[in-house]
């Protein structure tokens, strides 16, 4: 019986059983090297609010849209100041201000904050 049940159990692995050892001479197990995520909810979190961010900004105009993606960085771009979006759109600097706080009250409103 003892052998039958051995059998039966000789594919099984254990997560815990040592598999090789790292430099130091510590064992390493499988558990060890299986590369696991702990972030994953707030991963999948973090896209499903960028996708409705992306999604929101087609309540904006194409200007307060282009102020919203150069000063947040949004699109893999690097953010920009006030001053910076400004030069760029040939326009002051208290007009960007006014254009994005604008900008970010229909957001506000669009994502019922």
């Amino acid at each position: 019986m003892f052998f039958r049940s051995t059998k039966k159990n000789a594919q099984d692995i254990s997560l815990n059983e040592p598999i090789d050892t790292d430099k130091d001479g510590n064992t390493l197990t499988l558990l060890d090297t299986i590369a696991a995520d702990d972030n994953i909810l707030e991963d999948i979190d973090l896209r499903m609010k960028t996708r409705r961010l992306y999604d929101a900004l087609g309540v904006l105009s194409p200007r307060e849209r282009e102020i919203v993606v150069l000063r947040y960085g949004l699109s893999g771009q690097h953010p920009l100041v006030q001053r910076e979006v400004a030069k760029r759109l040939h326009i002051s600097r208290s007009y960007i201000s006014r254009l994005e706080k604008k900008a970010l009250e229909k957001l506000r409103r669009e994502f019922g904050e």
